[in-house]
C-alpha cells in the first residue's frame, strides 16, 4: 500500500488517495479464489474443481476482483490512518479513483475526523438557576397522589359518574365496516382518564351495568392512524360492571401504612416536603448544567462532519433498543405504534445526537486547553464506586470497563466542574402568575 496524497476537505473531511499495488491484489484475488471458487460451476468441471484461469476465462477478468478488494482495503485503510496520523470518528466514503496501466487500484478515501474546536467562554458563564422550594400544595398533591396510589375499587349498582371505572366490551365501526385494533374485551376504562379518543368516555358516563350503548366519536385530524384521521366513528359497547374508586383518607393511620418511620399525618408531610426538597433540587442542578453547557456549545465553532452525528444516533438508537427490548418490545414495533416508520422516528432522536457529539467535543476540549488530568489514585477509586453501585468486584469491572475509557469520562466530568465551579448563576426570574400561585400555596 502506498499513501500518495492526504488533502483536507470542507467540513472536517480528509481525503486519503491510496493505491494498493498489482502484487498485493494478485495474492488477494488468489485467496478469494481459494475462497469462493468451488462456489462457481464451470461447464465441463465438477464444482470447485475449475482453475482459477478457466473461470476469468468465462466470466472475466473481474470476477475476483471486488473479494480481493474486499480483503485488501482493511489493512491498506488501516495503514494510511497511521501514516497519515489522523484520527476516523466514522466509516469512511470510499470510491475507485483509478485502474492503473500496471494492474494497482486507487482509491480515494473521504474520511470523517473529528473537528478543530474553537472555543468561547466557558469561565464564569451567568445563566439561570432555579431555587429548589416546596410549597404547601406541592406536599398536598403528593400525599394525594399516595393515597390514589393505596385507593382501590368496588362494583356498585347505581350510573356512572366521572372517574369510576367501567368494565366494557367495545368494537369499532367507520362506515359500518369495523376496524383492526377497534375491539376490545372486558377492558376496565376510568371515566375522564382521557385514555381514549376525545368523547368517548364522556358518553359512558350515566350507563349502567348490563347496559349497551352506541358511543358516536370523530378521530382527531392528526390520529397516529392515517386511515383513521378525522372519520366518524361508532363503538358499539357493553358496560358488564361499574366500580367506584374508594380513596383511603389521608390520617395518622394513612401516615403508619406508607411510611416506616411517620406516626403522625404531620411527620408524613414533613418527610414528603423533605423527599420533594431533594428531587427539586437534584432536577434544578440538572437543569442549570444542561444551561451551562448549552451557553459553551453557542459559543463553539466547528465543521461536525454528518457522519461522525449518525455514528452517535446510531448510539442512541442502540441504547433505547436495549431498554425497549427489556420490556419485551422492538424498536420497528414501538416506531409503528407511535404512527411513524423508523426513518422517521430516527430522525426524532437526531438533535439530541448532535447535541451530545457538540457537549463531548467542547469538553473534550476544555480538558485540553486546561491540562486536565486524571491520577491513578482516582481511577482506582472510581472502579470501587462503580463496583459498590453494581455489586460487583473491582477485577470485574476493569475488564468490562478500560482504564482508558474511565480515565476519558472523569476528564470530561472534571471539565464539567470546571464550568460548574466558575458560573455565576442567576436568580430565575418569575411571572406573575408563579409569584401569586406561590403567596396563595403557602
Amino acid at each position: 500500500m502506498e499513501l500518495k496524497n492526504v488533502e483536507k476537505l470542507e467540513k472536517s473531511i480528509t481525503a486519503l488517495t491510496i493505491e494498493i499495488s498489482a502484487a498485493e491484489l494478485e495474492a488477494a484475488k488468489e485467496q478469494a479464489f481459494k475462497k469462493n471458487g468451488k462456489k462457481i460451476a464451470v461447464p465441463g468441471f465438477r464444482k470447485g474443481k475449475a482453475p482459477r484461469k478457466v473461470i476469468e476465462s468465462l466470466y472475466g477478468d473481474g470476477v475476483f476482483f471486488e473479494d480481493a478488494l474486499n480483503i485488501c482495503y482493511p489493512k491498506a485503510y488501516d495503514e494510511a490512518l497511521e501514516k497519515s496520523g489522523i484520527k476516523a470518528v466514522a466509516p469512511a466514503d470510499v470510491e475507485i479513483s483509478e485502474m492503473t496501466e500496471s494492474g494497482a487500484v486507487v482509491l480515494v478515501c473521504k474520511v470523517p475526523v473529528e473537528p478543530e474546536v474553537t472555543l468561547g467562554e466557558y469561565k464564569g458563564l451567568s445563566v439561570e438557576k432555579e431555587e429548589a422550594k416546596v410549597l404547601v400544595a406541592d406536599v398536598k398533591a403528593e400525599l394525594d397522589h399516595m393515597a390514589q396510589r393505596l385507593s382501590r375499587t368496588q362494583a356498585v349498582e347505581r350510573a356512572a359518574k366521572k372517574n369510576d371505572t367501567v368494565v366494557i366490551d367495545f368494537e369499532g365501526f367507520v362506515d359500518g365496516v369495523a376496524f383492526e385494533g377497534g375491539k376490545g374485551e372486558n377492558f376496565d376504562l376510568k371515566l375522564g382518564s382521557g385514555t381514549f379518543i376525545p368523547g368517548f368516555e364522556d358518553q359512558l358516563i350515566g350507563t349502567k351495568a348490563g347496559q349497551e350503548k352506541d358511543v358516536l366519536v370523530t378521530f382527531p385530524t392528526e390520529y397516529h392512524a392515517a386511515e383513521l384521521a378525522g372519520k366518524e366513528a361508532t363503538f358499539k359497547c357493553t358496560v358488564h360492571e361499574v366500580k367506584e374508586t374508594i380513596v383511603p383518607a389521608i390520617d395518622d393511620e394513612f401516615a403508619k401504612d406508607v411510611s416506616e418511620t411517620a406516626e403522625t399525618v404531620e411527620d408524613l408531610k414533613k418527610e414528603v416536603k423533605e423527599r420533594l426538597l431533594a428531587q427539586k433540587t437534584e432536577s434544578f442542578e440538572r437543569d442549570y448544567e444542561e444551561a451551562l453547557l448549552t451557553a459553551v456549545i453557542d459559543g463553539m465553532q466547528a465543521e461536525i462532519p454528518d457522519a461522525m452525528v449518525e455514528v452517535q444516533l446510531d448510539n442512541v438508537m442502540q441504547d433505547f433498543g436495549y431498554r425497549l427490548q427489556m420490556q419485551g418490545m422492538q424498536l420497528d414495533q414501538y416506531a409503528k405504534m407511535n404512527g411513524m416508520d423508523m426513518a422517521q422516528f430516527r430522525g426524532m432522536f437526531r438533535p439530541q445526537a448532535d447535541r451530545q457529539v457538540k457537549v463531548r467535543l467542547a469538553l473534550q476540549k476544555i480538558v485540553e486547553l486546561e491540562k486536565l488530568e486524571v491520577s491513578e489514585d482516582e481511577v482506582e477509586a472510581k472502579y470501587k464506586e462503580l463496583a459498590e453501585q453494581y455489586g460487583m468486584e473491582a477485577e470485574q469491572v476493569k475488564k468490562a470497563l478500560p482504564a482508558e475509557s474511565i480515565t476519558s469520562d472523569m476528564k470530561l466530568d472534571k471539565a464539567i466542574a470546571l464550568i460548574r465551579d466558575s458560573a455565576k448563576p442567576k436568580k430565575k426570574t418569575k411571572k406573575k402568575a408563579e409569584e401569586k400561585a406561590e403567596e396563595s400555596a403557602e
